[in-house]
């Protein structure tokens, strides 16, 4: 029976779990890594966990992303020198999402009303070549401004979603649009200049969102602050907040997929 490892608290003892599990597959050691690398599934499950309905419980979430963690920990590459938090993360959103995809928790009605807001959002930011506003949206929509409020409210946990799997969302390591992590594959020169190319195909996508926008998606994806957080900064409910985050959501991911900025 292997030996219990306790959790390792200096660089030098990570590296020798993970050294011992690469080369001997040691289930102590693996343990080890699992136990040390914990806290990111806990950090990955609150931040996923915002504007999901109140059935989602966030221990559920936990335990759906500690399968990415392992996942993560008996596919890492030592040698290709990458970060393996960077890595990790990636896959323990996919663990959660690929698990909220198949409870299939979103309502089919909640769906439909997210495709009709994207698709309306693109059609209006094609033509007028800039962020709208949601006074414009709601015109265009013929709904009133409180009911686009409100079904963007309903729809923010798809938001999220969407921004995970803005870059490929067939692939579940592949980076994300919040946090632009390292593709761990980028050592290959093709995949290396794609996700360049991405990255700056998503700063111009964001530079165009309006002030207020932009300044949500930079406090929520780069500094990390939560949507109440954010709230207080701006001055404004945390639902007011999701409901800004959704659409700037849906923006980004329209103009990732098509440059509609952009004159002929």
């Amino acid at each position: 029976m292997s030996e219990v490892i306790p959790e390792p608290e200096t660089d030098e003892a990570i590296q020798g779990l993970w050294h011992r599990f690469k080369k001997t597959a040691d289930p102590a050691a693996r343990e080890g890594l699992i136990l040390h690398y914990s806290p990111l599934v806990k950090f990955v499950a609150g931040r996923m966990g915002v504007g999901l309905p109140r059935n989602v419980e966030q221990a559920d979430l936990v335990s759906y992303g500690i399968f990415g963690l392992i996942d993560a920990i008996d596919k890492f590459d030592l040698e290709r020198g990458f970060k393996f938090e960077t890595y990790a993360v990636n896959r323990i959103k996919g663990a959660i999402l690929d698990e909220l995809r198949a409870l299939d928790w979103v309502p089919r009605s909640v769906r439909a009303r997210a495709r009709e807001i994207q698709r309306s959002l693109a059609e209006l930011e094609h033509g007028l070549k800039r962020s709208v506003t949601d006074e414009e949206l709601a015109t265009h929509m013929n709904l009133s401004v409180d009911t686009l409020q409100d079904q963007l409210a309903e729809i923010s946990a798809l938001g999220l979603v969407a921004l995970d799997e803005l870059l490929n969302a067939s692939e579940r390591d592949s980076a994300s649009v919040g946090d632009l992590l390292p593709d761990p594959r980028a050592s290959d020169p093709v995949a290396e200049y794609e996700l360049d190319e991405t990255r700056k195909a998503l700063a111009d996508a964001i530079n165009r969102l309006n002030e207020r926008d932009r300044l949500v998606v930079t406090l929520y994806y780069y500094e990390g602050l939560t949507l109440a957080e954010i709230g207080n900064v701006l001055g404004v409910t945390e639902s007011r907040v999701c409901q800004i985050h959704t659409k700037s959501v849906m923006s980004l991911r329209n103009r990732m997929i098509e440059p509609i900025f952009k004159t002929s």
